[in-house]
């Protein structure tokens, strides 16, 4: 077996920046908002697994049940060479496509990005025991703004799973997705999981459920910046809601004041005042219909080659090559 590699492009001083870099900006905004990437640290990556094992949260089961239905066929179209998966993580459902594209197939690279050493690291590392004929080639980054780091060679389908896409407003999708066509050759591939518009009756409880572990993981934004960024925050001061908006077709998560109150965010030399009844945005997760994702991924300049959803079309995997 190879021994894993681990390519760094972004370091603990390069996250502290761009952290109070969103701080500043979207405390100082009218209506205050957060990105939800800052939900994770140890303790908010711990609460997002317990989510995605709530009876509530059906994205993540929904999905991999989807992937392990329609995995052959995926590693039949693609021929992968090189697998990339972005925000990989703990590379739980990655291995489902690891072993089908192995499988008498061409695959010889897999190729892991996170934010996260220490999570990439015991990735590539349990990957690599796993699938020993492998090449592991973790990159360290942010998916949003370094893509151009990514490894080149070999026939490379790039893995987006989990819904992420939604996390971006259209601008921003438009911008991604653009940027992934930049870095793929033509034919490559892109493997994309969304989630689907379904009835709000559904989707609410899935981002507010009865437990009350997504009030605490979004109320873990707070909690980073004052561990991060020396702030008072009072986290418990804070309602969590959750609410769909259907004009732009995407749910909504927010942190509401319960009273007024003032924080201070001593790195930054900033004061933050909420009103009672305030409300902060911290993350979007926006909902797709098939036109319409195939219609963005067009634009972006991929041709859509396959598409799966699963029997409630709730989500889908939408396989698209690089024109």
């Amino acid at each position: 077996m190879t021994a894993p590699t681990l390519e760094i492009h972004l370091t603990d001083d390069d996250l502290t920046a761009a952290l109070r870099s969103d701080a500043r900006l979207g405390l100082s905004s009218t209506p205050k908002w957060l990105p939800p990437k800052w939900f994770y640290d140890a303790r908010g990556s711990e609460l997002f697994e317990a989510i995605t094992q709530l009876p509530e949260y059906y994205p993540t089961r929904t999905e991999r049940a989807l992937l392990e239905r329609v995995v052959g066929e995926i590693a039949r179209i693609a021929q992968a060479e090189v697998l990339v998966e972005l925000g990989a993580g703990s590379a739980a459902k990655t291995r489902l496509l690891l072993d089908a594209l192995s499988s008498g197939g061409p695959l010889k690279t897999y190729v892991p990005q996170d934010v996260s050493v220490s999570a990439l690291r015991g990735a590539a590392e349990q990957v690599g025991v796993e699938f020993p004929g492998l090449a592991v080639h973790g990159v360290v980054s942010d998916f949003t703004d370094t893509l151009h780091n990514l490894p080149r060679g070999g026939r490379r389908m790039i893995a987006f799973l989990g819904g992420t896409l939604g996390n971006l407003v259209p601008a921003e999708r438009a911008e991604f997705l653009s940027g992934i066509q930049e870095v793929l050759e033509p034919g490559e591939q892109l493997l994309l999981g969304a989630g689907l518009v379904i009835s709000p009756d559904v989707l609410v409880p899935a981002y507010d459920d009865a437990a009350g572990v997504t009030a605490e993981f979004n109320r873990n934004v707070l909690h980073v910046l004052n561990s991060r960024l020396r702030a008072d925050f009072d986290p418990d001061g804070f309602r969590h809601v959750a609410l769909w908006d259907a004009e732009n077709e995407w749910i909504e998560m927010r942190l509401e004041a319960t009273r007024g109150m003032t924080a201070t965010v001593a790195d930054l030399d900033l004061t933050v005042h909420f009103d009672a009844g305030e409300q902060m945005r911290t993350e979007i997760s926006a909902k797709f219909r098939i036109d319409g994702l195939t219609a963005e991924l067009n634009a972006a300049g991929f041709d859509t080659e396959q598409v799966w959803t699963d029997p409630d079309d709730r989500f889908a995997l939408v396989l698209a090559a690089r024109r």
